[in-house]
């Protein structure tokens, strides 16, 4: 039999088994319930990584995309998105979803904008968001292009990449690469060598850590594509000038228009000029001596402006434009150039305003250009030369004092401003200057001439 005080002991050792039994319990509880706490965070850090990987493989699906569908900005539904895409594990089968939204490059523009969001089906609501930019590089890339062998000499300086598909002697000083499709090339004596073997890039110019060859080839022969392609979107959406008599003269206006002149008569030929291979002269006529207006135009909405024939142009633009000289069937006894009559000056330098001149044959600078003469532009001359010609007898020849290129030079064959005997300049521009626009590599003027691949610009993460 128990007394009293034992029953006392025995209710109170009960209670305290109650109370530590409950303490046991809600630590336990608490355990527990902080485990599955961790585990929910930890599954949500992992839903997070994966959400992110999802939305990159969003990216990459597209950029397979564009690389087989280089022009379709709608993932071959038609739609304007955004578009949905289920993404499967190869082990685990179906784990998640991307959505895609697409953003075209804008005219004067490669760039295509990719945002891709990605979520694990497990947790719809935690999500990721990438936004990717790719560009096709134009051909403006460069500040010099050129299908032939050339000679930069002491006084030379070359801002922004150079390329050759010939051999390159580069005693100048560059900021950038200096690139030749040559391994060796043979140096003949217009790069004051005697029938050497040298490498594709060689010369007396302190930054050839900067110099690579041999290296792709870039195809002049494919820009003739290019400006049959460039009549064709002319035709559709741009504006398209027929031959007529002598061709076109075109003069930009500082209010985003331009006005057109067809010409009647050219000066008679009153001087002999080198002809296209430097190898004699011959008599031609290359200044407008009457011209009909046609009118004032806006510029075309897809900025592309094609003329078959020969034009002369000049003046001040307020846009993007590609103005094209070409004739088809293309033929060498027919190809047309482009002379630039006077000044051809952006409104401002600001990025907003881009010229593209892509001539089948040749853009010159004639003899009546101005003394001080602005280019603002990339100059493309297919099978000619981007030049200011020599003028065979003494009489003839003008010496000028500047010309500045803002933007950049893809010629064919040998290009130059200036003609030089000894140390003095004879003929042409004394003073010369080329200023790279690097802002041309993605956002060229309307549908420039670009490479066949897209690269990557940029990647960053946008918070949800």
């Amino acid at each position: 039999m128990f007394n009293k005080k034992q029953k006392n002991e025995s209710g109170a050792i009960l209670i305290l088994i109650i109370v530590f039994t409950g303490i046991f319990l809600l630590s336990i509880s608490s355990l527990l319930g902080m485990v599955v706490y961790q585990k929910k965070l930890n599954d949500q850090h992992i839903a997070k990584v994966q959400a992110i990987h999802i939305a990159e493989a969003g990216i990459n699906y597209y950029r397979w995309h564009l690389a087989h569908a280089e022009e379709d900005y709608t993932d071959n539904t038609g739609g304007p998105g955004p578009y949905i895409h289920t993404y499967e594990d190869p082990t685990t089968g179906l784990v998640g979803t991307f959505s895609l939204e697409i953003t075209p490059p804008t005219i004067g523009s490669t760039i295509v904008n990719i945002k891709s969001v990605g979520w694990i089906n497990k947790y719809p609501n935690i999500k990721k968001t990438l936004e990717v930019r790719y560009g096709k590089p134009s051909l403006a890339k460069y500040s010099y292009l050129t299908n032939s062998d050339i000679w930069l000499g002491d006084s030379e300086s070359v801002s922004g990449t150079l390329h050759s598909n010939g051999g390159v002697r580069m005693d100048g000083t560059n900021d950038s690469l200096v690139t030749s499709a040559k391994e060796t090339y043979i140096c003949t004596t217009d790069h004051g060598c005697s029938n050497e073997e040298k490498p594709g890039v060689w010369g007396s110019g302190p930054n050839n850590d900067l110099w690579s060859y041999p290296v792709t080839e870039i195809d002049f022969n494919s820009i003739t594509m290019d400006l049959a392609n460039l009549k064709t979107e002319a035709q559709n959406d741009g504006h398209y000038y027929a031959p007529r008599n002598y061709g076109y003269h075109i003069i930009f206006q500082n209010n985003g228009t331009y006005n057109l002149y067809r010409i009647t008569r050219l000066w008679w030929a009153l001087y002999q000029i080198d002809d296209d291979d430097f190898s004699g002269c011959e008599w031609k006529a290359e200044e407008i001596r009457t011209q009909h207006y046609l009118g004032n135009y806006s510029l075309p909405n897809n900025g592309i402006i094609f003329i078959e024939d020969n034009v002369w142009v000049e003046g001040t633009l307020n846009g993007k434009v590609t103005l094209a000289s070409a004739k088809f069937p293309d033929s060498a006894s027919t190809n047309t150039s482009i002379i630039i009559n006077n000044n051809i000056q952006y409104l401002a330098r600001d990025g907003n305003h881009s010229l593209g001149l892509i001539a089948q044959k040749n853009i010159k600078v004639p003899r009546h250009a101005p003394n001080n003469l602005y280019i603002d532009g990339i100059l493309l001359a297919q099978k000619g030369r981007v030049y200011r010609a020599n003028y065979c007898w003494w009489w003839q020849r003008s010496i000028k004092n500047y010309i500045e290129v803002y933007g950049g030079i893809i010629t064919n064959k040998i290009w130059t401003w200036s003609w030089v005997s000894g140390s003095n300049t004879v003929d042409g521009y004394r003073n010369t200057m080329s200023i790279y626009d690097s802002k041309l590599m993605f956002e060229p003027p309307p549908s420039f001439p670009t490479s066949s691949q897209y690269e990557f610009i940029s990647w960053e993460e946008i918070p949800n």
